[in-house]
């Protein structure tokens, strides 16, 4: 690679690091947070600070602060669109969130980690929910036991690195045990968890397949632990019933 492409490499990765870093901070950074944060020289971040900003891309809050602009909003506006299941689920979770109050996602792999693609929270104070696009290890949650249904044991252990099975909390997901779950789970058509990434959580989720039968993300359910257990029984048969018309046909062999 020669000077001058090394050097665009090196200005396209920079420019994905401000984005991630604004993404974990989920707030406006200032210049020295995003220097520090990504480790980029001060000249180069203060540069394409400047580039991103004229573009529409980043804004600059009064107190010199920085974070994404109204560009990134259109932007992910018309993946939404674009994206047929995304644009569907959404409704779908609306109508769950509507009819049980409680706080329903859209969630999906990514890599080799867990993510809430959408989310909408319930009319009560206090919500149980994890933040749209952080990555959370697979062993912590419901739908990762779900979304691995299609996998043998020895693709399981080369996906998941060995620390993503302790959770939170210090405690380990024995390797056997999780393998188990994901069997259950895929018999099930559903997999229910309890205090796994929260103490007081419990989450349920169900498979949206695609025309294989492979399950590409799920629609969950974020509720307490005390939640009645016949109130749990019917969001969880609506739980189904909305991910199985979220579903693709099979495609006939």
């Amino acid at each position: 690679m020669s000077s001058p492409e090394s050097s665009r490499a090196r200005g396209v990765d920079r420019v994905v690091s401000i984005f991630k870093q604004l993404h974990i901070a989920r707030r406006p950074m200032t210049m020295r947070e995003l220097i520090e944060a990504t480790g980029a020289p001060r000249s180069s971040i203060y540069e394409l600070v400047t580039i991103l900003s004229d573009a529409g891309w980043l804004e600059t809050t009064a107190d010199g602060s920085v974070f994404f602009g109204r560009e990134m909003h259109y932007y992910g506006y018309d993946y939404a669109v674009h994206n047929d299941l995304i644009s569907r689920a959404h409704q779908a979770i609306l109508a769950l969130v509507f009819k049980h109050d409680e706080t329903a996602q859209l969630c999906m792999l990514e890599g080799n980690k867990y993510t809430v693609v959408l989310s909408e929270n319930s009319s009560r104070p206090f919500n149980i929910s994890s933040d749209i696009g952080v990555k959370v290890p697979i062993p912590w949650t419901a739908t990762g036991r779900l979304l691995l249904a299609h996998l043998s044991a020895d693709a399981i252990r080369k996906l998941i690195p060995d620390e993503d099975f302790i959770l939170d909390n210090g405690k380990r997901v024995e390797f056997e045990d999780f393998v188990r779950d994901v069997e259950r789970a895929a018999e099930q058509g559903y997999c229910c968890t309890e205090g796994l990434s929260h103490t007081f959580r419990y989450c349920m989720a169900a498979p949206i397949h695609d025309r294989t039968g492979t399950a590409v993300a799920a629609l969950c359910f974020m509720t307490s632990r005390d939640r009645d257990p016949e109130k749990r029984a019917a969001m969880l048969e609506d739980l189904i019933k909305s991910s199985n018309a979220l579903s693709q046909p099979r495609a006939r062999l």
